[in-house]
């Protein structure tokens, strides 16, 4: 399959997901912590590790797969942009607790996320 192409499906049902997921978790109403978001984004952290091991150390198919599914898929199922948006509009309202926790949880449990996912995949896989 064409990259371009792969990326392209990969990132239609990636930000199809994005959508289904952040529609089944409580919305961002302006007042509160941005769960819709952190979920999507803490799933894609968590399955971006078990993808990286599984593609690049137990099936050693990055190439073929990569564009598919990391670039494709899970970059248009994350949301870094969306993320920047809601903490800015949390700062704006006031919310600067909600904000800086908002902000730090994010990173802290992507990062947890990615990590798990890699280790899960080594010790499972």
């Amino acid at each position: 399959m064409n990259t371009y192409l792969a990326i392209a499906v990969g990132g239609a049902f990636g930000a199809m997901s994005r959508y289904w997921i952040s529609q089944s978790v409580p919305r961002f109403d302006g007042s509160g912590f941005p769960l819709g978001t952190f979920t999507v984004n803490l799933i894609g952290s968590f399955l971006i590790g078990v993808l990286f091991i599984l593609f690049v150390e137990k099936l050693q198919v990055a190439e073929q797969w990569s564009p598919l599914f990391i670039v494709g898929f899970l970059g248009a199922m994350t949301t870094f942009s969306t993320f920047s948006l809601d903490a800015l509009l949390l700062f704006q309202q006031g919310n600067y607790n909600v904000a800086f926790f908002y902000i730090f949880s994010s990173v802290a449990a992507c990062l947890f996320a990615a990590y798990t996912g890699m280790q899960i995949t080594r010790i499972f896989l």
